[in-house]
């Protein structure tokens, strides 16, 4: 299996690219926010996940970890496949999709191509409970790791979370704070975290 390929882009097409390692190309399946970032003649190191099927071997390709981890939790979606979660990961960002999940914001699932309204309700709702963990992980800035040594449980997630979806210490802190006074200490970071995003976008 293929994890990541470094080398240079022999070119680029409208939903690929053409990764050359070593004189092999290879063709990688890339959302838009990748293909954007990718450049012919430049050098790449790209995190692939690699499918294989009966009929073909196929190589999707991310920029960075998170990407396709978002890539694999989506297909865990029934009827959402490769296609339809590049689909989501070109329409939204990272952050994007995270804050749409965290909010139940149907709407800006759906402007995915190929989601539906019905599709992208189950999207929330079957992936609403996963996004504060992976809001959490790895990935963010050092201000998250720094915020998260501080609070604790559910509480240093949820700052966590918050930070890394861009907003300042101070205004995830505070928001946090005021979820935690109104809802009640043992607050799941899920739940503190559409709470702080709802108080925040107010």
């Amino acid at each position: 299996m293929i994890g990541k390929l470094s080398g240079q882009i022999d070119s680029i097409g409208q939903d690929h690219a053409i990764v050359d390692v070593a004189g092999v190309g290879y063709l990688v399946h890339c959302p838009t926010s990748t293909l954007s970032r990718l450049q012919a003649g430049a050098a790449v190191s790209l995190m692939i996940e690699t499918r294989i099927t009966d009929e073909t071997i196929k190589l999707y390709g991310f920029f960075s970890v998170e990407e396709r981890e978002w890539f694999r939790l989506l297909q865990t979606v029934q009827n959402v496949g490769a296609r339809v979660a590049l689909s989501v990961l070109s329409t939204l960002s990272s952050r994007e999709l995270e804050r749409a999940l965290a909010l139940g914001d149907k709407a800006v699932i759906g402007r995915a191509q190929g989601v539906g309204p019905k599709l992208a309700t189950r999207i929330v709702t079957e992936l609403k409970d996963k996004a504060p963990s992976m809001m959490a992980r790895g990935g963010g800035d050092g201000a998250a790791h720094a915020l998260a040594a501080k609070p604790a449980g559910p509480e240093a997630d949820a700052l966590s979370a918050l930070v890394k979806l861009g907003y300042s210490q101070s205004q995830a802190a505070e928001a946090v704070a005021r979820a935690v006074r109104e809802l009640g200490e043992g607050t799941g970071a899920d739940v503190l975290i559409r709470e702080s995003l709802r108080a925040m976008g107010r």
